[in-house]
């Protein structure tokens, strides 16, 4: 049966990150991740995974100054973007956190390329957690450095480090590539996380263009064991999960 993590960057978001995750584990979710958990103490957070049990499967690393959306690929910011990857896996050691998102930020050119690569080599020198990088769609996110599978492929073998994998989002790839399920099967070896939201509007799973009962199905199919991150926008406090258990049988 497929299995579900909350992202809580998006989902409870009215509450503190410990009560977030106390929700989650109500509403049935078997794991929890986060986008920018550092306002709430790391031993807080901890408590409360201790006391339900859930894993915490990730976190990013912060974003820069307003209006930035990350460091990584910024040339010249590379003492920030260090000091951020070092926050990040720090936080992460406390938690447990399997993963750490680093972000690459509003970049382009060769020169960007090589920053992002130099800082993910540190990264992923720095912890055998898994290091995750995402492409983002340029509707959302325009600017941003790294937007396709293609491309994050590419820098996945250029730095070589055997714990540095791709963030796989649904959301993103099928507003950008489209052809979901191929994608997935041809990406599996380098795939660290797997996230998903409707497109185009990023809601819950059971909308949209996407057909999630296929995407869930094929993922079971390819053996794929880890939590699916559910990375959609709610309109209300209490987010709609009526999807959860007629898309959990398909797997």
């Amino acid at each position: 049966m497929i299995r579900f993590s909350a992202n809580l960057g998006f989902l409870w978001t009215d509450r503190p990150l410990p009560d977030a995750i106390h929700a989650a584990h109500a509403a049935g979710f078997a794991a929890v991740e986060c986008h920018w958990p550092y306002d709430t103490p790391a031993a807080d957070v901890r408590t409360a995974l201790d006391a339900t049990g859930l894993p915490m499967l990730g976190l990013n690393t912060l974003r820069g100054q307003p209006g930035e959306n990350g460091l990584a690929a910024l040339e010249g910011r590379e003492a920030e973007a260090r000091a951020a990857i070092d926050q990040a896996i720090a936080y992460a050691d406390v938690v447990d956190a399997g993963a750490v998102h680093v972000m690459a930020g509003f970049a382009s050119g060769p020169a960007a390329r090589q920053a992002f690569e130099r800082n993910l080599g540190h990264a992923a020198s720095q912890t055998d957690r898994t290091i995750l990088i995402e492409p983002l769609n340029r509707h959302d996110a325009p600017g941003y450095f790294l937007t396709t599978t293609d491309q994050a492929r590419e820098i996945i073998e250029s730095v070589g480090a055997p714990n540095l994998k791709l963030m796989f989002d649904c959301y993103h790839v099928g507003r950008t590539e489209g052809d979901v399920i191929t994608r997935l099967t041809d990406l599996l070896p380098i795939i660290g996380h797997i996230q998903f939201a409707s497109v185009p509007d990023r809601g819950p799973p059971d909308q949209g263009e996407l057909n999630y009962a296929a995407i869930f199905a094929h993922v079971a199919s390819l053996g794929w064991q880890t939590p699916l991150g559910a990375e959609f926008k709610s309109e209300t406090p209490e987010p709609p999960l009526g999807w959860m258990t007629r898309l959990a049988a398909l797997g």
